[in-house]
């Protein structure tokens, strides 16, 4: 489903990716696994089409993402969970679930979010309340709520259990978990597996942007 080819990408003058490979087949979970810094954000960015490959290719069930704009995403399927929650602070919590689901025309609103709140049926409870009102462990459930909304095949989670209470960190694993026998791919980025290392079916290392036994055979 989701194949990284090789992929380099840069900051400005820094290098963030240096020839990165991975595949995801359909209803697989894999972990990005390395340091801080060392590239997976920009992965998770670089498929969402925030930042463009200088080299390689990124293909969707074979379609070069990099040949679509970023909002196209949301019509293949593809939810994103960024590190930073990344809500609008004013609208509410049902108004940031559905913000990528308006994108895709696909979608009946109304279906996507009875299956958000059977999934999180505690933030049915805080649907009205605007995200700025919400703890920050609140604020990562609104954000895996919107990606789940539109993520009907791709799921990209980025350091989901990070700066989350113990509680809360469990509570995104069952429903992590509970997607295991589904259709529905998840890739996620995380410095630390001890909360998911269980859900996964592979693991990637990486390295200063590259798999970590090619960013050592550099360095040898």
């Amino acid at each position: 489903m989701l194949k990284v080819e090789d992929v380099h990408v840069s900051i400005q003058t820094v290098v963030a990716l240096r020839g990165l490979s991975l595949t995801l087949e359909p209803g697989r979970m894999v972990g990005l696994v390395g340091r801080n810094g060392a590239g997976k954000t920009s992965l998770m960015r670089t498929v969402m089409g925030h930042l463009k490959p200088t080299r390689g290719r990124i293909l969707f069930d074979d379609q070069d993402l990099a040949a679509l704009p970023a909002h196209a995403r949301a019509g293949l399927g593809i939810g994103y969970m960024p590190e930073d929650r990344g809500l609008v602070p004013e609208l509410t919590v049902e108004e940031n679930i559905l913000v990528p689901v308006w994108v895709n025309k696909k979608l009946d609103a109304s279906e996507r979010l009875a299956l958000v709140y059977q999934v999180l049926p505690e933030l049915r409870e805080m649907r009205t309340r605007r995200a700025l009102l919400l703890s920050g462990g609140q604020q990562k459930l609104v954000a895996l709520a919107r990606a789940l909304a539109v993520g009907t095949r791709l799921l990209l989670l980025d350091e989901p259990f990070e700066g989350v209470a113990p509680v809360l960190a469990r509570r995104l694993s069952e429903v992590i978990a509970g997607l295991k026998g589904s259709q529905v791919s998840v890739l996620t980025a995380q410095s630390d597996l001890s909360h998911s290392r269980h859900l996964l079916d592979a693991e990637v290392a990486i390295e200063r942007g590259a798999n970590a036994d090619r960013a050592a055979e550099s360095m040898a």
